[in-house]
């Protein structure tokens, strides 16, 4: 059983200040462990139409290999990661004031040779045709630093709004004056970010896996959205299994 992590009114209070608080140990050794177990346990389950969805990649080590990416809507078919979605629900609640719904979720593997992101804010995903605000909290899993690309933040719009365009990443006209900072974390830590704080991260070049958990949450009061938004993306983004033979499939931010 998973610890239920409570936010202080000091953490509250600079999330809302920044768009971002990060919360380090807030699960425990033990609970890191068991995020590790149900991750590795989804990178090994059979891929499979109507399961949980799973991307690839090649690696930029010029080695040819095909990597996990990673992985998404998994709390219906993983009672462990709906474990985790459920746990910090009330902590999220805490950051919107009223009762949290999950909206999306996944775990980014980024293995050895695995891809970086550029800078952008989550929202530009076409997040705002389903609710007009999001948070997300993410988990680490693995030790995330410099070498295998932790993530980097910068501080979000006073006003919470969309910096670029949709479905575009973040120019360098747009981004020159953020500043942002490198946030090595460790397992079990959690950052809490909305959907408008704009982040990036550089790829991974070391030798050891970085993955980190992302659920994504919006008000309950503004709608349940989460079968929805997977039965979109399926349209235009299905999972590799899925694809059909010849057509090309881009990822946008």
């Amino acid at each position: 059983m998973l610890n239920v992590p409570v936010l202080t009114q000091a953490q509250i209070d600079s999330f809302h200040e920044n768009g971002y608080v990060f919360v380090p140990g807030a699960f425990s050794p033990s609970e890191a462990k068991l995020l590790d177990t149900w991750s590795s346990d989804l990178a090994t389950r059979p891929e499979q139409v109507g399961a949980h969805w799973v991307y690839h990649e090649e690696s930029l080590k010029g080695d040819g290999k095909q990597l996990i990416s990673r992985i998404e809507n998994m709390t219906p078919f993983h009672p462990g990661m709906k474990e985790l979605a459920e746990s910090l629900r009330a902590s999220i609640g805490q950051l919107l004031g009223e009762e949290a719904v999950l909206f999306k979720d996944k775990v980014n593997y980024k293995m050895p040779g695995g891809e970086g992101f550029k800078p952008h804010q989550d929202a530009q995903a076409g997040w705002e045709t389903y609710a007009r605000y999001y948070i997300n909290a993410m988990v680490t899993i693995d030790e995330a630093n410099t070498s295998n690309g932790c993530l980097e933040v910068a501080k979000r719009p006073e006003q919470p709004k969309l910096v670029g365009n949709e479905w575009e990443p973040l120019t360098i006209e747009q981004t020159q004056k953020m500043d942002f900072k490198l946030l090595p974390t460790k397992p079990g830590d959690i950052l809490y970010f909305d959907a408008y704080v704009p982040h990036r991260s550089e790829p991974n070049m070391s030798d050891t896996i970085r993955r980190i958990y992302f659920a994504t949450y919006n008000k309950l009061s503004e709608g349940d959205f989460l079968e929805r938004y997977y039965a979109d993306k399926r349209q235009s983004f299905p999972p590799d299994i899925e694809r059909q033979a010849g057509k090309e499939y881009v990822y946008r931010v």
